[in-house]
């Protein structure tokens, strides 16, 4: 089991939102954490009994602690990462922390669309993090981003 895992919902693997759920990810575990790239999974995603996406919900389910990261597109997060989160049953997060990580090309952008990811994890059962919306002019300093993160909400 890994206790922390980072979910790119990004559509794109590797993306900048990527980048900075990983950073975050790291600075929050003493081990690297595990990455479920979302974008990865392709048709299998929309494909019954597909493996990768069986093992990226086991994921899920058996981590402690969740950094769920999207950018922002048409207002809220990618569809993509609602596919992957609806494979999940009802309250499935429960005991968990997750913690919403929000790309946009501006602030009010990325805080609407962190509170739309904030209200889907808590309907997942989640206890749910303060969130961390950022403006992709920012995310050439994700790892200062993470780390200001990290210490901001440790105590």
């Amino acid at each position: 089991m890994s206790r922390v895992v980072v979910v790119s919902g990004n559509p794109r693997p590797g993306s900048r939102t990527s980048t900075l759920a990983v950073a975050v990810g790291e600075a929050l575990a003493s081990e690297p954490p595990a990455v479920i790239e979302v974008g990865s999974l392709g048709p299998g995603l929309l494909t019954p009994g597909d493996e990768a996406t069986a093992a990226a919900v086991t994921l899920l389910k058996e981590a402690e602690v969740l950094v769920v990261a999207t950018p922002t597109y048409k207002g809220s997060y990618t569809g993509v990462l609602k596919v992957l989160l609806d494979y999940l049953p009802a309250q499935a997060l429960a005991g968990k922390r997750a913690i919403p990580v929000v790309t946009a090309g501006v602030a009010p952008q990325a805080a609407a669309a962190e509170a739309l990811l904030r209200q889907l994890l808590t309907e997942l059962g989640a206890d749910v993090a303060p969130g961390l919306p950022v403006v992709e002019a920012d995310l050439p300093e994700s790892k200062a981003i993470a780390e200001a993160y990290s210490a901001r909400t440790a105590s």
